[in-house]
This record gives structure tokens, sequence and C-alpha cells, in this order.
């Protein structure tokens, strides 16, 4: 019910804005940041903060794949290393490295998404990559 309320408030805005949106091809950041904001609303509206958003909700995502299914299986047992290990971190870091590796934005793209300059997020997506890689190692041993 609050994704779909999530998505129709997006929507209704991008239509009201569309006339607005000078260049086409950057559509697609100013809904990850309209989106991004209406989530932070929400947040605040609660009394809750954005960065106790568990990160691992995206395992209950279904995708149909021709993968095998111990490929499957391995891929999904990672990913949930990597969630876990990303909910321990600073949600500035978690939430680069979401926007680049889950969203494929890019780095200028997540930089206009998260208000902050190129340079940051390639600071905290290196440092995050970094941690994630320490950490994983150890686990895998």
């Amino acid at each position: 019910m609050l994704c779909e309320d999530l998505v129709q408030n997006v929507f209704l805005k991008f239509y009201t804005n569309m006339d607005r949106i000078r260049n086409n091809d950057r559509v697609e950041v100013w809904l990850f940041k309209t989106l991004r904001n209406e989530i932070y609303t929400i947040f605040r509206t609660r009394h809750s903060r954005a960065d106790t958003f568990n990160a691992k909700d995206s395992d209950e995502l279904e995708i149909e794949s021709s993968v095998r299914i111990d490929e499957e299986t391995e891929y999904s047992e990672m990913d949930q290393l990597i969630m876990n290990e990303l909910n321990g971190m600073a949600f500035e870091q978690r939430e680069v490295f979401l926007l680049k590796e889950y969203g494929g934005l890019s780095y200028r793209e997540i930089a206009e998404v998260m208000n902050i300059n190129e340079d940051l997020v390639k600071s905290r997506l290196f440092k995050t990559r970094r941690k994630l890689i320490e950490k994983l190692s150890k686990v895998l041993k």
C-alpha cells in the first residue's frame, strides 16, 4: 500500500512538472530524486529515521531467470551477505552503493540525487566497496 502511494505521488508530480524538465535524458534522475524525497517525507512524518530502513528487503523481489537453481542460490546467499554487511555501514555509504550497483546510476546522477559532488560519490563508493571486500573475504574464508 505504501509503495503504491509513493509511486502514485511521484508520477503525479512527474505529470505536473513534465514541462519543467529541460533535458529528457535526465528524467530517470529526476524520478529517483523525487522518490527519495517522498520517502524522506514519509520517514519524517512518522518520526522515523531513514537510516533504520532495512536494505535486505530486496530479497523479496521475484525475478524470472534462466539461471540454474544452484547458481541462483549462490547469488542469493552472496546478496544476503552483502546486504547484511551494508546494514552495518553508515546510511550515506549504503545509499551510494545501492544507487550505483542496484540502481545503475552514474556518478554524476548519484551526485544529483544525493545533492553532493561527484568526487564525494566516488570516495564513498570506494570506501564502501573496500569495506565490503574486507568483511566478505573474512566471512568467505
